[in-house]
């Protein structure tokens, strides 16, 4: 049962109880018409998203992927890549439909019964694997993040037929099979600048030898300018690969400076951006870039990423191409689950993780 008092919430052992423990989400209070935001979401004001910092007449570049033997396309990348760390792609491989498909699933999963979707909570999923939850890292966080999620770990197709819901499991599995292609590609192109001209079994499963997907729910929020839907940061990941829906809201860091950029939604196009893995691989070369997203007062929104990713095992640091010839290492070797544990101990925090990694 939802609480009904007037500021139900204004004790946050209640919050936690109703938005955590029994699985109701933002998305729960949400649904309450809650006419004020709880004070545990009110981040602090150097982390709301200032409108006069907002570049309107910038834009991150489009990359029409129809003709892969262009030479012109290989250097927009590798020149995105490098610049903004951000770029959308369209006429790409991945058929609209599955990605219209995965929209659909999404909505699916998120109108599910909070004690259904509490089954996969870190307190009672069947596996690490498989992770319902709420913000990023609550425990830890000073201001909650206006945001749900499930989160999956690609094991395989049998262990995502046994433990992913049914209601989404199907169409998200044919959307990260159909991405691989565009994937594969990307990582061609991009270590083909860097001068490693074959992606041989070993540099493969350093660059995707794990994928992760996020299910991600922003339901519609009181006083959307007080607090976050994603706080800054940058991903841990190798590359990533975003749907997002209609709405907007992904906000991109422009350069070095404190301004940012909006990514507008392009029917059928995906997002691209660099993770700090490869950032750590290239040597600095192409870089993760912050991004955060911000709430929305009028819509509920959804995206769905996915997360190309070395194997938790693997050491990561520059290429051995990159400093061959003496170039000096920005970074040292570090476990690539030392690092994605230091980043998942903390609340977002823009670009620190990277400091984890330098030398």
């Amino acid at each position: 049962m939802a609480p009904t008092l007037v500021e139900p919430f204004s004790d946050s052992s209640a919050l936690t109880d109703f938005v955590i423990n029994q699985g109701n989400g933002v998305k729960g209070l949400s649904e309450m018409g809650l006419k004020a935001l709880p004070k545990q979401y009110i981040q602090p004001l150097e982390e709301r998203m200032c409108m006069t910092n907002i570049l309107a007449q910038e834009s991150i570049p489009i990359i029409d992927m129809s003709n892969w033997e262009d030479p012109q396309m290989a250097k927009s990348i590798c020149d995105a890549a490098s610049k903004w760390g951000f770029f959308q792609i369209v006429n790409h491989a991945v058929p609209i439909e599955v990605l219209e498909n995965v929209k659909d699933a999404t909505y699916r999963f998120f109108g599910l019964p909070a004690e259904v979707k509490n089954k996969y909570s870190k307190e009672h999923s069947s596996s690490n694997n498989v992770r319902f939850g709420t913000s990023f890292t609550p425990q830890v966080e000073k201001a909650l993040e206006w945001k749900d999620y499930l989160s999956l770990f690609y094991v395989s197709k049998e262990e995502a037929s046994a433990l992913w819901p049914p209601v989404f499991r199907e169409q998200v599995l044919d959307y990260m099979k159909k991405s691989e292609v565009v994937i594969r590609q990307l990582l061609h192109v991009l270590l083909k600048a860097l001068n490693v001209n074959e992606i041989d079994e070993t540099k493969e499963s350093l660059l995707m030898g794990s994928v992760r997907s996020n299910l991600n729910y922003y339901p519609i929020c009181p006083n959307p300018e007080l607090t976050v839907g994603v706080g800054r940061h940058s991903d841990v990941s190798t590359l990533t690969i975003l749907l997002q829906d209609e709405i907007g809201g992904l906000f991109v860091r422009e350069n070095e400076g404190d301004n940012w950029v909006h990514i507008p939604p392009i029917k059928g196009s995906l997002v691209i951006n660099v993770g700090d893995a490869l950032q750590i691989l290239s040597n600095g070369k192409y870089r993760s870039v912050e991004h955060r997203v911000v709430a929305n007062g009028s819509k509920n929104r959804i995206s769905v990423p996915i997360f190309v990713n070395p194997r938790p095992s693997d050491m990561i640091g520059p290429l051995p191409e990159l400093v061959a010839s003496g170039k000096k290492s920005i970074y040292k070797q570090i476990l690539y689950s030392d690092y994605v544990k230091y980043f998942f101990r903390k609340a977002h925090d823009g670009k620190k993780t990277v400091e984890f990694a330098e030398l």
